[in-house]
């Protein structure tokens, strides 16, 4: 069977997280390692607010992992996900193997930092002369007052 890359996103419990983040990141590589997988970049993504609450939790962790592992073997790891309790949800995607490097590499390096600041700047209706954001707002407060 082919050895595919995937991309597996995981929403932690957030108390458990803050308390073991390191058990918890292992426990997903150990997931995958017991199928047989290789675990090619795991990191935190963010915490933040769920859109709904899931089991009786409003945040979650999203813990990003990037794994090869065989497509018959997904699985095993689905289900190893589905008895983890600490696991709220958790989604995996298969990732086209001409993203492969640039995903893998993108994850590894975190968060994108600016190497130089751009300036802001205001575009004046001079500048573009076919855009008048003003007249186009009065527009419509005038079509939806009548």
């Amino acid at each position: 069977m082919p050895r595919n890359v995937y991309e597996g996103l995981f929403i932690f419990d957030p108390v458990r997280y803050s308390r073991e983040p390191d058990a918890l990141s292992r426990q997903v590589a150990q997931m995958i390692e017991e199928a047989g997988g290789e675990v090619l970049v795991s990191r935190l993504w963010e915490e933040r607010r769920l859109a709904y609450p899931i089991k009786g939790h409003r945040k979650g962790a999203y813990w990003l992992t990037y794994f090869r592992l065989d497509s018959s073997r997904l699985k095993e790891v689905h289900r190893a996900g589905q008895l983890n309790e600490a696991i709220l949800r958790f989604l995996f995607l298969k990732v086209d193997p001409r993203l492969e490097e640039t995903l893998v590499q993108h994850a590894l390096g975190g968060p994108r930092q600016r190497t130089e600041e751009v300036p802001l700047a205001v575009k004046t209706s001079e500048e573009f002369p076919e855009v008048d954001v003003l007249s186009d707002l009065e527009e419509l407060e005038e079509e939806s007052e009548e």
